[in-house]
């Protein structure tokens, strides 16, 4: 579908540093076209610099099962049941890298898994009313018979489980909740609504 508007129609009037540590925030004052015509009014809004990052759905399709990895998030800390959750591999793009190569890199580092073969899925903003992390999905093939069962850098504080879960398990948590993040989410249900047209071969 054609839009209407593109970024000729937004007119960035300034933005500021508000805050840097692990991550940014700044201020933006900007103002767009109306679709009944005219400008809008200058808006000012706080957007959190969360920057690019890479998603990778582990799939085993010799044994037909997930390589999912499970660890605490800052963010769930409020979460009623625990801040553990149930995750694809995933991590940001550093300066100067292609999102395939985070692929790769992150699958070695948070799971132990060698990705023989990736496929591009689908790219997102994650909620861009507040923020311009964008995510680039990809669902990477492995060999999962001799899985590790922890990984993670020590220098990055990652504590990270890893699990091979069947299509089944992965269903039923699909089914009752528990997988409760967004990237896992629209990377499974991605999966599930594309798996007749992939082609799942390649060299191990």
């Amino acid at each position: 579908m054609k839009k209407q508007f593109g970024t000729d129609d937004v007119e960035i009037i300034s933005h500021e540093p508000l805050y840097e540590g692990f991550f940014k925030m700044e201020k933006y004052r900007y103002r767009h076209k109306q679709y009944q015509g005219g400008w809008s009014p200058v808006v000012e809004r706080e957007i959190f610099e969360r920057g690019n990052a890479v998603g990778v759905l582990l799939y085993d399709p010799r044994l037909d099962r997930f390589v999912m990895i499970e660890q605490c998030r800052p963010g769930a800390l409020k979460d009623k049941h625990s801040p553990w959750l149930l995750e694809i591999i995933a991590g940001m793009v550093e300066e100067g890298e292609y999102p395939h190569e985070v692929a790769y890199r992150e699958a070695l580092e948070e799971s132990h898994c060698k990705v023989y073969k990736l496929i591009e899925m689908l790219g997102y903003w994650v909620s861009p009313g507040g923020t311009t992390e964008y995510i680039d999905l990809f669902l990477g093939l492995v060999d999962s018979s001799n899985l590790v069962e922890y990984a993670g850098l020590d220098d990055e504080h990652e504590d990270i489980k890893v699990l091979a879960l069947s299509r089944h398990e992965m269903l039923q948590l699909l089914a009752n909740g528990g997988i409760s993040n967004a990237m896992a989410l629209i990377a499974f249900q991605w999966f599930l609504l594309n798996e007749q047209q992939l082609d799942l071969a390649g060299k191990q």
